[in-house]
Parts: structure tokens; C-alpha cells; sequence
């Protein structure tokens, strides 16, 4: 199906999103659409999928105009969109999850859905069990679900929203087989992203936006200095890491054991120093989210000591961190980092709002207009965060850490953000570091764990790697770590 959208408009307030973008989409084809944060990409893909309505404008199927109001209306017409955090109900079983949206009344055929569901799931080779439940599974195996549901509703568009940012190297491959088989089939696939490795490896054709305007299209094989420079108007220059010089050690885990219903961590031994930046591989759900909370008191350890700052911390609640200027930012920005329906200011009036019984809204409004424009967050004020983008919102996340910490704890940190952005985050972060903070990561981006860290822990089911020095390792080596190979001279006791 072939679909065209010309002269879309669309604007919030004094931002215009859209801007009289014209673009066609042919049928068995992966369109890339790519563009920095803010550019427009998903406003234009919500439109088309339902989300929200144009200012002005028309879309065509088929060359045929067509009035989209809301999802049901684009799912009628053969539109559907996988958005960048799935949109699924994670306290129900995925067979229910897999029914919502679909024709059969009050009381719909389960046995036939189940049927229909694992010949889908066969086809594509998904494990996917229909009696699990959805907050079992990870954010690329939520994706496969999301994907089976569209198919079976009949879309015969499949829009993907940034669908590789927080999903594994081996999550993301399967991903791209099934998209190419789509497009095999004949379904038209459009691909939003700001990777330009993941245009390049997958698309046919790439559209370019920027400040809500198409700046230019190209067919593959693409030329990725051009694409950068259409996307930020410049050439952007990637920054190569720097070694630091640690200071005393901040936080130390001698002889730690952790578990949860998946797996177990045994008898590890960690140490981070001032200054010094730590970045964890590994598949998703081998561990390192476990560790990572253990180090912000989250979790709490079955055995071994937590020290922080030469501090006895086993055991003691996450407010007990927060207190010793322990900062965690989590990957589920809305869920965990963030509060619906609360705007820009009023999280700054939360965190910098004074310490006295009243919140200072002067005040708290002066550091969010200032940390907007330090953190270059494409919103205003009075922005409910719900309604920023993905990177925008990890930008104010970002924002929001306090002065003078510690230690700083980030779930994929730069997780749907560009190139210029993540190279900025980083410089404000490494800033950080120049005054003492110690920072872990965890990241799905190998080329970002390298750059960017001093030393670097793998984690393969539980099994955690001895500390690896970022200079000397490469990514085909944390990849076959990773994986499962050369654990005897690289795990931990």
C-alpha cells in the first residue's frame, strides 16, 4: 500500500513540529526516516498512525485522501505503529495483551487467537509463551509481541519508533530479519531513527528531518557525512575518550551476592574510585540492571558489604543513598524517572524548589528556563514531560540530576538521543567526573561503552567479568563475552 502525505502541519503552542512536509512511502520498501531530536519525526509518524490530527494537511492511500482520528481509525485502514516504549499492559498475560484491538466483541476466541498466535510466533521464530505475563519479558521480546498484534489486526503499514534503542545487538538482528521479511511480503515499513548505522544496514530510502522540515531524501547505499550534515546543518565530530586519574574509592562491594527470580550474582567484588567511569555490558537480563540498582540500594544484597565513601551501606533503603548524593537514573523514563502529568517547572520545583516547608516557584522556574537552555530541551516550561519526545525527555532527566554528587548511576543514558546530543551529555557528564563524581552506565551501544568508560564489566547470566581496560578491549571481545565465550580467564571468582 502506497501512502503519501503532503502539506502536514502541525504545531503545539508557538512550536511548530510539522512543517509542510510532503513524502511518499512505496509498498515492499523500508523508508528510513531520520532526524535529531525534536526534528519531528514522531509527531509526523502519530499523525499518520492516529495519535494526533494535522493542523493541515492530507494523507493518501493508494492515492486515495483518507481521515485518520484516532489509532482505531488508522488500524481500519491498514495503519499501525510500534512506539518507542511498547504500549502494552505488562500485569496481563500476552495472549490477552495480543487480543487487545481486535474484532470479537465482549467475549472474543481465545482458542482460535492462541492458534492464530502461535503460528505467528512460529513464522517469525518469536519464543513467546501466550500464558506468560508481558512484565516477564524484555523490551525487544514486548517489541516481537507488539509486532504479532499488528499483524493480526491486518496492518499493512507498520510504523517503528526508534524500535532499536534499549534492545539487545541479537534482539536488534532478529528485529531487522523480520522487518525484511515484511517488506518481502509486500508491507511498507517506515523506520524512525537517529542511528545512522541502523538506516544504513536496514533501509532502501532515507527522508532527513529537521526543525519539522524535510530537508532531503537519498536512496541507499546512503553517504553517512552527508546524512549527519542534512540532520544538524554541520559536521559533527565524534569525541574519543580520555583516561582519568582516580581518587579514592566511593563505593566498594566486597564478596556481594544478589538474586532475583531470573537469576543470581555470587560473590562479587567492585570498586569505583572519584572520577572514574564505569560502563557494564551485557544481554539484556544477564544482571547488570540488578547490579546496577544494588549500587543505588534498590536491591538489596542477600549477602556481602556495600561500602560508600568508607560507609557501612549493606542493607539500608535507597533514601539512605540519595541522602550520601547517590543519583539513579532509570531506562523507563515515564514509569520510573519521571511523573505524568506534572510540567518541566513543577519536576524542577521537586528537586530545586528550596528546602523550606513552601516550594520558591521563582525559584524552581529560573533553574528549569536555565537547565532548558543548558540541556538544549526542545519544550517550554509549562511542557507536561508526556509530552516531550523520547530524547527530550531523557535530556530532562539528565537535567534535573543535582550539583555535587558522588555518584551517578544511568540506565542508557544517551538512549534515544543523537549523535550531537549524546556527544554533549557525555561532555556535561565528563564534566562531572573532572570534579569527583563517579559515574556507571549501562548501555546496549558497544562503541559508546568504549568510548566513554575507563574500565568495563561484562555480564553473562549472572557471571560478572574481572575489569576490563576500555583501550584495550574491542567490540568483537565484548561480544564473545557477552555471548558466553572466554569466561575462565575473565570471570570473577
Amino acid at each position: 500500500m502506497k501512502v503519501e502525505v503532503r502539506d502536514i502541519h502541525k504545531s503545539f503552542g508557538p512550536v511548530y513540529a510539522n512543517k509542510g512536509l510532503n513524502l511518499t512511502f512505496s509498498s515492499s520498501k523500508i523508508q528510513g526516516i531520520l532526524g535529531e531530536n525534536g526534528a519531528g519525526k514522531s509527531t509526523l509518524m502519530k499523525i499518520l498512525s492516529g495519535f494526533f490530527q494535522a493542523d493541515r494537511g492530507t494523507i493518501l492511500l493508494d492515492d486515495q485522501p483518507v481521515t485518520i482520528q484516532s489509532p482505531a481509525d488508522a488500524i481500519r485502514h491498514g495503519i499501525g505503529m510500534l512506539h518507542q516504549d511498547p504500549l502494552d499492559f505488562p500485569p496481563m498475560q500476552i495472549l490477552d495483551n495480543f487480543l487487545i484491538g481486535s474484532r470479537g466483541g465482549i467475549f472474543p476466541d481465545k482458542k482460535k487467537a492462541r492458534q492464530q498466535f502461535l503460528t505467528l510466533a512460529k513464522e517469525f521464530d518469536f519464543a513467546l509463551d501466550p500464558n506468560s505475563y508481558v512484565d516477564t519479558l524484555t523490551v525487544g521480546e514486548r517489541q516481537q509481541l507488539e509486532i504479532m498484534r499488528l499483524l493480526w489486526l491486518g496492518v499493512e503499514i507498520m510504523i517503528l519508533d526508534e524500535p532499536t534503542t534499549g534492545i539487545s545487538a541479537v534482539q536488534k538482528k532478529k528485529l531487522f530479519v523480520t522487518l525484511r521479511k515484511l517488506a518481502d511480503s509486500g508491507k511498507t515499513i517506515i523506520f524512525v531513527s537517529h542511528k545512522l548505522e541502523d538506516v544504513g544496514e536496514l533501509c532502501h530510502r532515507v527522508a532527513v528531518l529537521r526543525a519539522g522540515e524535510l530537508v532531503g531524501e537519498m536512496d541507499a547505499p546512503f553517504d553517512n557525512e552527508r546524512l549527519v550534515e542534512m540532520m544538524f546543518g554541520k559536521v559533527v565530530v565524534k569525541e574519543q575518550g580520555q583516561k582519568v586519574k582516580p581518587g579514592q574509592p566511593v563505593l566498594e562491594m566486597r564478596n556481594l551476592a544478589l538474586e532475583d527470580y531470573r537469576l543470581k550474582i555470587k560473590k562479587l567484588d567492585f570498586k569505583i574510585c572519584q572520577g572514574e567511569i564505569i560502563g557494564l555490558a551485557g544481554m539484556e537480563g544477564s544482571g547488570q540492571n540488578l547490579f546496577l540498582r544494588a549500587c543505588a540500594g534498590l536491591v538489596r544484597p542477600v549477602d556481602g558489604e556495600i561500602l560508600l565513601n568508607g560507609d557501612a551501606m549493606t542493607g539500608k533503603p535507597y533514601r539512605a543513598f540519595l541522602d550520601r548524593r547517590v543519583a539513579y537514573l532509570p531506562a523507563a523514563r515515564l514509569e520510573e524517572g519521571l511523573v505524568s502529568g506534572l510540567t518541566l517547572s513543577e519536576h524542577f520545583s521537586l528537586i530545586d524548589g528550596g528546602s523550606g516547608l513552601f516550594i520558591d516557584q521563582k525559584q524552581a522556574l529560573a533553574v528549569c528556563d536555565q537547565r532548558i537552555k543548558e540541556y538544549n530541551i526542545h519544550g517550554r516550561a509549562a511542557s507536561p514531560v508526556e509530552s516531550l519526545s523520547g530524547g527530550n525527555q531523557q535530556r530532562a532527566l539528565l537535567a534535573l540530576l543535582k550539583n555535587k554528587l558522588s555518584l551517578i548511576l544511568l540506565e542508557h543514558p544517551t538512549r534515544g538521543l543523537d549523535i550531537e546530543s549524546t556527544i554533549y551529555i557525555w561532555g556535561k557528564l565528563k564534566a562531572r567526573c573532572a570534579e569527583g563524581t563517579s559515574i556507571i552506565f549501562i548501555s546496549s551501544d558497544l562503541e559508546e561503552i568504549l568510548t566513554y568508560s575507563d574500565s568495563i564489566r561484562v555480564f553473562f547470566s549472572g557471571q560478572v567479568s574481572s575489569s576490563l581496560d576500555s583501550s584495550l578491549t574491542t567490540i568483537e571481545s565484548l561480544g564473545e563475552l557477552m555471548g558466553g565465550r572466554g569466561w575462565v580467564k575473565n570471570a570473577t571468582p
